[in-house]
């Protein structure tokens, strides 16, 4: 899969956050987005995936599934965990599974959250759970569902120095395998060999 987006320009609430944004990712690459607050950072990853109109330009893929739009073969994880309280952990990953999962490998909920360091609050209830281990709990579900395009805001939050570790250890996986990431941070995550593209200045590679 190749993602490309092409003079593209982003609008929200009548204010242009962006305007002449070009960039390309292909297999096995990463793309980080920093900026200040405000610069259009979570807007642009909500334009990729469809839930945010263009102001102007296009954003495509070729090489994925063509019958498909980019949104359908993504992954969104929000500042939001989407996660339901009262449902277990396994629960929410089988849930999420259900909606998102278009074939293609993908781990069971238990494969997931051990992967992640949380096998032990598979069947606990996510309200119990601390804000880092729900964290954990919403970037599992990039592992129960295949798809592979994962755009992540702001996805160390709340994460300690171990917990960081073990998701960057889990794109660099998703990278090996021929997966793309964009990720948008305030500063950068180091995931190494990753592309930046800063806004609020200069906002086209």
């Amino acid at each position: 899969m190749r993602l490309r987006a092409s003079q593209i320009a982003i609008e929200r609430g009548g204010r242009r956050l962006c305007s002449n944004l070009s960039f390309e990712l292909g297999k096995g690459e990463a793309l980080i987005v920093v900026g200040p607050n405000g610069a259009g950072k979570t807007s642009l990853l909500r334009a990729i995936v469809g839930l945010l109109p263009l102001a102007e330009g296009s954003i495509s893929a070729e090489g994925g599934d063509d019958e498909a739009s980019v949104g359908e073969q993504a992954h969104y994880l929000g500042h939001a965990d989407a996660l339901k309280g009262a449902l277990t952990a396994r629960e929410n990953l089988e849930f999420w599974a259900a909606l998102l999962a278009q074939g293609g490998s993908a781990k069971t909920p238990l494969e997931a959250l051990k992967r992640l360091g949380l096998a032990h609050v598979l069947d606990l209830p996510v309200r119990a759970l601390s804000a880092g281990q729900k964290r954990r709990v919403a970037l599992a579900r990039l592992l129960a569902a295949s798809r592979p395009l994962w755009l992540l805001d702001e996805p160390l939050t709340a994460l300690d120095e171990a917990a960081q570790r073990l998701c960057l250890d889990v794109l660099r996986e998703h990278l090996a395998g021929g997966g793309l990431v964009i990720a948008a941070t305030h500063a950068p995550i180091g995931l190494a060999g990753a592309s930046e593209l800063r806004l609020g200045g200069a906002e086209a590679l």
